[in-house]
């Protein structure tokens, strides 16, 4: 792919890349009544100045009817006419299908060459499967800054005011989802005021459930950019993740309700292994709902028609975050106080 290419794909912020965008010039385009002869003529010329995969076969108007491998024209007789042997009804891209549609599309297909037509099936183009395979290395390399707030367009040379630009509103939403969660903190000052060591373990809550969530989005992430989730395969993926998150919330929250306990223990503390107990739950609980929040901030982002992956996990950090620490602080004012 040209820097000019990839420069204009990235400079589209407000457009979403097409394929059109990809598409190089139509070579090896025959008539159907053209034989092999003939074909192997013109290939002769045409293959010294450029790489031909696949011939294609087209009206007289442009409408692709047929593509002809190669191994088929090598073993066809001279006199053979290429609607004799090409591949009628060929798979192609419209030329204003979007580049993510045309990579999820290509994932099962693994073509080395896609022709690319207008809504009418006339040929316009062709985009070879290594640009296209190039292109999804750049969104999947995009994915892990886009998660918080980095725009994919941005750059190690991206001058200082665009990056700025770029990414402060996102922080400033941040702020605030921060609000919401010191504002349940907040609720629960009392609880804090009295039991003290409580707030020694809300990092720990925090962290454990975000961590779980984070996992969660990764998966859903990456099963989007890859085609592989399918409508009727989401209630099945939240299923699992929420199935995922309370498995392993309850497995950390074995050891980190035990750490509770052998801490409240050398404070002194009155009830040490109820806030195990406590803690065993509340993380068993908060990690669960991590682990469904991870999974559908991305589908809700989509479905509002936002891009997925943007800035996800600020939304997953505040859902985490509120979910731990307010189920933490909840049970232990019901049942410590």
């Amino acid at each position: 792919m040209s820097e000019q290419t990839i420069q204009n794909l990235t400079d589209s912020e407000h457009e979403d890349a097409r394929v059109s965008d990809l598409m190089s010039e139509a070579l090896g385009v025959f008539r159907p009544d053209m034989t092999v002869a003939e074909t192997v003529e013109e290939l002769r010329e045409l293959t010294r100045s450029a790489m031909i995969t696949y011939c294609y076969v087209t009206e007289a108007d442009g409408r692709l009817v047929g593509v002809v491998v190669m191994r088929d024209m090598l073993l066809a007789t001279p006199e053979t006419r290429l609607d004799a042997i090409m591949l009628k009804d060929p798979y192609y891209f419209e030329e204003r299908m979007e580049l993510d549609e045309a990579l999820k599309a290509a994932v099962g297909r693994h073509y080395p060459v896609y022709p690319v037509c207008d809504a009418g099936g006339h040929l316009k183009g062709l985009i070879r499967g290594e640009e296209l395979f190039r292109n999804q290395a750049i969104e999947i390399s995009a994915q892990s800054g886009k998660m918080v707030g980095v725009d994919k367009e941005e750059r190690l040379t991206t001058p200082l005011s665009r990056s700025l630009k770029l990414r402060h509103p996102w922080l400033q939403i941040n702020l605030v989802t921060a609000f919401v969660a010191a504002a349940v903190v907040g609720m629960f000052e009392h609880t804090l005021a009295e039991l003290v060591i409580l707030a020694v373990f809300l990092p720990v809550m925090a962290g454990q459930t975000g961590n779980t969530g984070c996992q969660a989005l990764a998966v859903t992430l990456r099963g989007m950019t890859l085609g592989e989730l399918r409508p009727e395969l989401v209630g099945r993926l939240i299923a699992k993740e929420g199935l995922l998150g309370l498995c392993n919330g309850a497995l950390v929250g074995v050891t980190a309700g035990i750490g509770m306990a052998v801490y409240a223990i050398s404070q002194g503390e009155a009830a040490p292994w109820l806030m195990g107990a406590v803690v065993f739950v509340a993380m068993t609980v908060s990690c669960t709902v991590a682990g469904i929040a991870g999974a559908l901030i991305p589908l809700t982002l989509k479905r509002l028609g936002a891009d997925p992956a943007t800035a996800s996990s600020i939304f997953l950090t505040t859902a985490s975050d509120v979910a731990s620490m307010g189920i933490f602080l909840s049970l232990s004012t019901i049942l410590l106080l």
